[in-house]
């Protein structure tokens, strides 16, 4: 569940620094895409670009935040058993072998992520393996391969991809009509100061935050397919325990940056606001057949 907010965090961060040098160089040379076409043009470009660079350091960043140790040769017979798990469950799957790795931390949990179905890793706490019996960890993997197996990173970006170019392109026909109702639009709207270029940053960022329950939204449908993706490969059961497993601790401790690449969520005061369904309704839908 670390997967989601990372790469929306680094999405929204690359899409700011983008913008920010995109203003800089129209006002450097005067461009201005002058129809609300050619602008829309602009924003896919750009929007696309940042969810697309957002996938690609995704691996990279994860191993960064969490500190994750990729297993190249197991050094005893957890991380032995973890990779050969990992290795049956993903040819169960039909995906190439992710990379697998353990990070320290005392919470309970795992998350998958990387570009591609072919390029991924999947990784688990040392917690997880002090407080779940095999079976709920074999489970967790299973729910971590099912993440990569569904293509979710590759469906979210193209999600993502479609959400910044309307919100580039929103914030700047916004900024535009805001920056001439303050200007008294003595320029005929053609004014492109230091306070439309402002306007247009705060107004990515406001239509960022309301785009991004667009993305909680997929984001809670995966978990429930994920889960279903688990209950395949080793039975419903043994999912269904792992999650009465992680509904007996604490909320999710990860950063905001990885939460939504755990395999559990913060609690909000909506499920709008959930990276993640509430772990009663995942385990109501593992033992009702929902997701199939």
């Amino acid at each position: 569940m670390k997967r989601v907010v990372l790469f929306l965090a680094t999405n929204l961060a690359v899409i700011v620094v983008l913008s920010i040098v995109l203003n800089i160089i129209m006002a450097v040379f005067g461009v201005d895409f002058g129809s609300y076409q050619g602008l829309l043009i602009f924003a896919a470009l750009f929007g696309f670009g940042g969810a697309f660079i957002s996938l690609w350091m995704s691996k990279w960043m994860a191993k960064r935040s969490t500190g994750a140790q990729v297993i190249t040769q197991p050094r005893n017979d957890a991380e032995r058993w973890l990779v050969e798990t990992v290795a049956r469950q993903a040819k169960q799957a039909g995906i190439k072998m992710p990379e697998v790795a353990i990070y320290d931390s005392p919470e309970p949990n795992a998350f998958a992520t990387g570009p591609s179905k072919s390029d991924s890793l999947v990784a688990v706490s040392t917690g997880l393996l002090r407080n779940m019996t095999k079976d709920e960890v074999e489970a967790v993997l299973a729910h971590e391969v099912s993440h990569v197996a569904n293509g979710d990173m590759v469906t979210l970006t193209l999600i993502q991809g479609v959400v910044n170019t309307f919100v580039i392109f929103l914030a700047r026909v916004v900024a535009g009509l805001v920056n001439n109702a303050l200007r008294g639009n003595q320029q005929g709207g053609s004014g492109r100061g230091f306070a439309y270029f402002g306007l247009v940053i705060l107004f990515e960022i406001i239509f960022g935050a309301l785009a991004s329950l667009i993305v909680f939204y997929f984001s809670r449908q995966r978990e429930y397919r994920a889960d279903a993706g688990a209950a395949r490969l080793v039975g419903a059961s043994k999912m269904i325990a792992a999650l009465q497993r992680l509904a007996q601790g604490r909320e999710s401790q990860l950063d905001d940056r990885l939460l939504a690449f755990g395999i559990k969520g913060k609690l909000a005061k909506g499920e709008l606001m959930m990276t993640h369904p509430p772990l009663d309704k995942r385990i109501q839908a593992l033992r009702e057949g929902k997701f199939k």
